[in-house]
């Protein structure tokens, strides 16, 4: 069956000499893996540059059912990065929400809605030219969305004392346990929480409350997702964007 349909890519391998293995998250057949045989060879159509991290594509694949590895038809370029390429904190920002969007999605058929999700937001964050320090923040909260673990925010008033990070509801009383978040930490949350991606780019957070916000958004990662293991790229954003 030939299939067409845009992409995300969020991983390529390398395999054999001059191909690769490369896994694509597709607004048609959600997260599929193709081989791409001499993408490295000198003159191929099928460049390695279609495949960095968190590249959009147009594709043209060939799909067949339970087959674990297909292959590609044809390729170019759904939208081509403007801004990202030459900042070094956008870059950075990317290859961290590459690695969580790895880490984090698993669908094997076609989800629409987290598809237009990630593409949007990605062309948004290309395009902003100053604003751009909270995205991640942002980014990762609407993700949960469609993970299935956002904020309960009818399961008590949101100037509730606490947040239950196990739970992932506010609260009035503190937990018995001690994954949950209060005073600064819940006023930064909820801003993040209730408004949109215009607004929260004016947030006037500080780099300390925005790094300590990102933890605490990793550990709810992590609770809720068990194959989450440390974020690698964390380190490195932390240096670049936070230090």
């Amino acid at each position: 069956m030939i299939i067409k349909t845009r992409g995300i890519v969020f991983q390529s391998v390398n395999y054999s000499d001059t191909s690769l293995i490369v896994k694509i998250f597709t607004e048609s057949l959600g997260l599929q893996s193709y081989m791409v045989k001499g993408a490295r060879s000198a003159g191929s159509k099928q460049k390695t540059a279609y495949f960095q991290p968190l590249s959009l594509l147009d594709l043209v694949v060939y799909h067949k059912e339970n087959r674990q590895i297909n292959t590609i038809k044809e390729i170019r370029s759904a939208y081509a990065y403007k801004h990202i390429p030459f900042d070094i904190h956008k870059q950075t920002m990317l290859l961290f929400l590459n690695e969580i969007l790895y880490k984090s999605v698993r669908e094997e058929g076609a989800n629409k809605a987290l598809f237009s999700f990630i593409y949007n937001s990605l062309h948004w964050f290309d395009l902003e030219r100053e604003e751009y320090l909270n995205f991640h923040i942002f980014f990762l909260l609407q993700l949960t969305k469609y993970l299935g673990f956002y904020p309960k925010i009818n399961s008590a008033p949101l100037h509730s004392g606490f947040f239950d990070l196990e739970e992932g509801i506010f609260v009035n009383v503190q937990p018995m346990h001690n994954y949950y978040i209060s005073h600064h930490e819940l006023e930064d949350f909820t801003a993040f929480l209730t408004q949109s991606i215009e607004d929260v780019k004016k947030l006037p957070i500080r780099t300390v409350r925005r790094r300590k916000l990102l933890d605490i958004l990793i550990s709810y990662y992590q609770m809720h997702l068990p194959g989450m293991g440390n974020i690698k790229s964390l380190d490195v954003l932390t240096a670049v964007l936070h230090g």
